[in-house]
Order: C-alpha cells, then sequence, then structure tokens
C-alpha cells in the first residue's frame, strides 16, 4: 500500500476548485484533474505538435505527446520514491504542454513578437488558459475547473525554456511562495526527458554523430559503462537505448538523493515545514547540474541549430506570421467559435488562440490552403 510522506500535498489540504462542484464517485481530486486532462482537446492535439522536427518529417520523432508521457513517467519515478502525491504529479505533468503552439518554440517566438504590446504569449500562460478558459466541456464554468495545487502547478512551471509572465495572478496564486514539491519536480522530469529523448531522435535523424557526442563526458561515461555491461551486443541501437536508460537513470537518482539531503538540511517534516523555509527543495546536485548544463549546450550547438532544423524554423515562422495576418484581415475565415470571442477579448488574443490550437499538420494545411493560388 503506497502512503504519502508528510511533506507531500495531501488531496485533504487542498484549497479546491475556483467553482464549487459536487462529486458522487470516488476518486480524488488530483486523479479526476488528471482525468479531465487527458480527455480534453487539447491534449488529444499535443500528438500532432512538434518537439523539434515538424511533424511530418517521420513517425519515430518525438511529439508534445509523448514527450507528455514521458516527462509523467520520470516524474512518477521520482515522486514514488519520495512519497509524494503520484496524482497530483500525473495531473501537472500531463497539462504542462497544453499551451504549445505548432512548430514548437518557433511558433511560440513569434506569437509572443506579434503579441508584444497585448501581454506577449508563453505557453505555460497559455496551458493555463486552456484549461481555466479555452477548454468548454461544462455548462455551469469555461475550462476544465481543475484544483488550485493542479493550477499552480501550471503557472509556476519553470525551466530555461520557460518566462511566464503572470503578475495579474498574484491575487490567485501567491507568486513568491515556492510551489509543492510535486509541482517543482515536473521541472526536472521536463529537463531530464527532452535532453534524453532529443539525444535518440538526433542520432536517428543523423543530426547528431556517435563520436561527436563523446564530447559530452556524462555521455561518454555511461556509454563506456554500457559497453562493458553487454560486451557482446554489437547492436547499436540496444547500446543507444541502454545508454539513455542509463543517462535518465542517472538524473532521476541525482535528484532523489540531493532532495533528500536537503530535506533533511533544512530540517522538513511536514508540509507545513515546505511552505514555511519556502526554499525549492527539489534540486540537482553541482556535479549532475555541470552535466546538465554541458549536455544542453551540446544539443543547442550540434542539434538546435543545425541547418536542418534551422530551415524547418524558417518555414514555420513565415507560416504562423502569414496566418496571424490573413485571419487579422479577413476574421470571418476563422471558425465561427473564435469570432464570437473577437469582442470579448480582441482580435489579437483570439487570433493567437486559434492558432496556437492548431496542429503542425493543420497549420501547414490552412497555409497552403490560402497562399497556394487555389480557389
Amino acid at each position: 500500500m503506497y502512503s504519502l510522506s508528510n511533506y507531500a500535498m495531501n488531496q485533504k489540504k487542498s484549497k479546491g476548485r475556483l467553482n464549487p462542484e459536487e462529486f458522487y464517485d470516488t476518486r480524488s481530486p488530483f486523479e479526476r484533474d488528471r482525468d479531465r486532462i487527458i480527455h480534453s482537446e487539447a491534449f488529444r492535439k499535443l500528438e500532432y505538435k512538434t518537439q523539434v522536427f515538424v511533424n511530418h518529417e517521420g513517425d519515430y520523432y518525438r511529439t508534445r505527446l509523448t514527450h507528455t508521457m514521458e516527462v509523467s513517467q520520470i516524474a512518477r519515478a521520482i515522486g514514488k520514491r519520495l512519497g509524494l502525491n503520484l496524482e497530483l504529479i500525473e495531473a501537472i505533468a500531463l497539462s504542462h504542454d497544453l499551451g504549445h503552439t505548432p512548430f514548437g518554440h518557433t511558433g511560440e517566438e513569434v506569437l509572443d513578437e506579434i503579441l508584444e504590446d497585448a501581454g506577449g504569449f508563453e505557453h505555460n500562460r497559455q496551458s493555463y488558459r486552456v484549461v481555466t478558459y479555452l477548454e468548454k466541456r461544462y455548462p455551469e464554468f469555461r475550462g476544465l475547473n481543475l484544483s488550485y495545487e493542479t493550477l499552480e502547478g501550471i503557472v509556476k512551471h519553470a525551466t530555461p525554456y520557460d518566462h511566464p509572465s503572470n503578475e495579474d495572478l498574484d491575487d490567485i496564486f501567491d507568486l513568491n511562495q515556492i510551489p509543492t514539491m510535486e509541482a517543482q519536480i515536473i521541472d526536472f522530469a521536463d529537463e531530464i526527458a527532452y535532453l534524453n529523448h532529443d539525444i535518440d531522435d538526433g542520432l536517428v535523424s543523423n543530426l547528431l554523430k556517435w563520436d561527436e557526442l563523446n564530447a559530452v563526458n556524462i555521455w561518454k561515461i555511461k556509454l563506456n559503462e554500457t559497453k562493458r555491461k553487454y560486451k557482446t551486443c554489437k547492436n547499436k541501437n540496444i547500446i543507444k537505448f541502454r545508454t539513455i536508460s542509463s543517462l535518465i537513470s542517472y538524473f532521476i537518482n541525482d535528484i532523489i538523493k540531493t532532495t533528500e539531503k536537503n530535506l533533511k538540511k533544512y530540517n522538513i517534516r511536514n508540509f507545513d515545514d515546505l511552505k514555511n523555509i519556502n526554499k525549492k527543495v527539489v534540486e540537482f546536485s553541482k556535479e549532475a547540474d555541470e552535466n546538465r548544463k554541458q549536455l544542453k549546450e551540446f544539443l543547442f550547438e550540434k542539434m538546435y541549430n543545425h541547418p536542418k532544423v534551422m530551415r524547418m524554423r524558417v518555414s514555420a515562422e513565415r507560416s504562423i506570421k502569414e496566418l496571424f495576418k490573413a485571419y487579422k484581415n479577413y476574421p470571418s475565415i476563422m471558425p465561427v467559435k473564435y469570432q464570437s470571442e473577437i469582442d470579448i477579448i480582441g482580435i489579437n488574443r483570439t487570433i493567437a488562440d486559434y492558432i496556437s490550437s492548431m496542429t503542425d499538420r493543420s497549420a501547414l494545411e490552412e497555409y497552403r490552403s490560402l497562399y497556394s493560388g487555389g480557389i
């Protein structure tokens, strides 16, 4: 029987939902959050939104959906060892990328530039917008009406890619208060997932070379360990999978050990202690963080800024800009449900909501339909 630690988020201490509801089944609040997220339209669309490669580049490469599932698995593995609330971890992990645009961070950057004078665009903030406003599944309220702690995890999600501006939400979420340990874990699980699966995708796509990866110290160490363990294995794919698995385990185990040390260091015995200390206790050791930085710098140099990837970004940037221009000039070509929002939230935010809801495929099809010259 799994038991929560005293510093975990206990459902009995949940601050509830923005809109009170009555429930007649035995699910916990965070189980219900998870289920609502999984059945949402935005979650389904993650299957056709890109990580690094545009969706049509191949069936093997990660999408936002596969990335999300990997983040959830890694976060659960960490959370289970620390005795945290696994249902809350799942809910935050499964919702953390719902606000992503088509074409990855390129789409986000274009929309942020266009909306510079109207509050900008940031995918974490858009994830919050998706689950509190854009999803329409209930007659009594807009959004999914998720628990406060799940929403807090979305709003306070922070990795080097994320720069949310949430000052206007300070009346709902104390932005100076460090979130639950469950939410903190997602930040690290997110980075562990994408750094490691991007190695896999990079090798398969030939953007990365085996000999180049040896420049990354932790990769070289784990690769040599794998080769020693499987001396007779000549299959490069198997060696790759076992090395990546070992690398993921290295980061997971480091976070667990470092977090346990921090809990003792700050004398955290219960959830109230965690809130009172108001420090992030989930973190990498200095050694693991240096290894993370080196791996990330390598991927930026060799993969994320590779000419092939940059060409895809140029094409994606043009598509998003031209779609925005078309909808701004001819709002009536947008679906009726978005047209009806214009008088409420303004034309620019409405267009951003619509474009960000698109998949890579639907955005490309729409661009071709509008600009191919056909009638």
